[in-house]
């Protein structure tokens, strides 16, 4: 099922010269195979050159080009190859990510800090060494992968969705700045999945979806032309629906018990 909005003119994959990064698994693993399948010639980065490997073999064809996102030089260096081995880029997709579950209760400075070096900081250097290319042939398409954990505080989330909510205004103001030098901009923005980074989770996830069906709703939306991807689409609609209510009802739906 699908949840997509703000739809633009249609774009085939088939021919996109398409590097994604926070590829070797979960989402971003899927979303490489499913941009091979669609005749896309695809590029995938991480930090484990044997997993991308792998995920390369199953694709059938990619440029790998390994690289942690918390280093500047490494992503840069991965963007240089990428551009030089396909010939040029077409859309960038940002599918890198780092989660734990908190407590606020009982602060942990280093896991906030983990979180916003790698889900912003990360991106950060991504968005460095793409975006002047782009703006410079006035074309491209950026699509970043934040997440619904952004668009309400939830116990728990509060170092993960804090960045979350921060990509997601980013990208929005992406979307803005850079319509007038044809660049464009998705944002995509996945309920539960059933990856390695939920596998951890020991609370509900309502609506989990499988990876290969998460990476066919993402490239369906971004064939359809869709500025926002939300999927499945109970997820999309619960998450609009939590979006009008008031603060104080929210705290109280949300509400933590404390340990006695």
């Amino acid at each position: 099922m699908k949840g997509l909005t703000g739809l633009r003119g249609a774009e085939p994959l088939r021919g996109q010269r398409v590097w994604l990064i926070g590829a070797s698994s979960g989402i971003g693993a899927a979303t490489a195979e499913e941009l091979a399948r669609r005749g896309a010639k695809v590029a995938i980065s991480a930090r484990s050159a044997d997993e991308l490997a792998e995920v390369a073999a199953r694709a059938g064809e990619a440029v790998v080009a390994p690289a942690d996102v918390t280093d500047a030089a490494a992503v840069a260096a991965a963007h240089d190859q990428v551009r030089r081995e396909l010939g040029g880029l077409d859309m960038v997709i940002w599918c890198a990510g780092y989660w734990k579950q908190t407590d606020a209760a009982q602060w942990d400075a280093e896991v906030f800090a983990r979180h916003v070096e790698v889900n912003l900081l990360g991106l950060n250097h991504v968005l460095a060494v793409v975006l002047p290319p782009f703006v410079a042939q006035r074309r491209g398409h950026l699509v970043g992968v934040a997440s619904v954990a952004g668009y309400r505080g939830l116990p728990g989330g509060e170092a993960y969705g804090t960045t979350k909510a921060a990509q997601l205004h980013l990208l929005e103001s992406l979307r803005g700045a850079l319509s007038p030098y044809d660049v464009t901009v998705t944002t995509v923005a996945p309920g539960f999945v059933d990856t390695p980074m939920t596998a951890t989770n020991d609370f509900p996830m309502p609506f989990l979806m499988e990876p290969q069906e998460a990476a066919r709703d993402l490239c369906d939306g971004l064939e359809r032309g869709a500025s926002t991807i939300i999927f499945p689409l109970p997820m999309a609609v619960f998450t609009q629906a939590a979006r009008l209510l008031p603060g104080p009802v929210w705290t109280l739906l949300t509400r933590t018990r404390r340990d006695r």
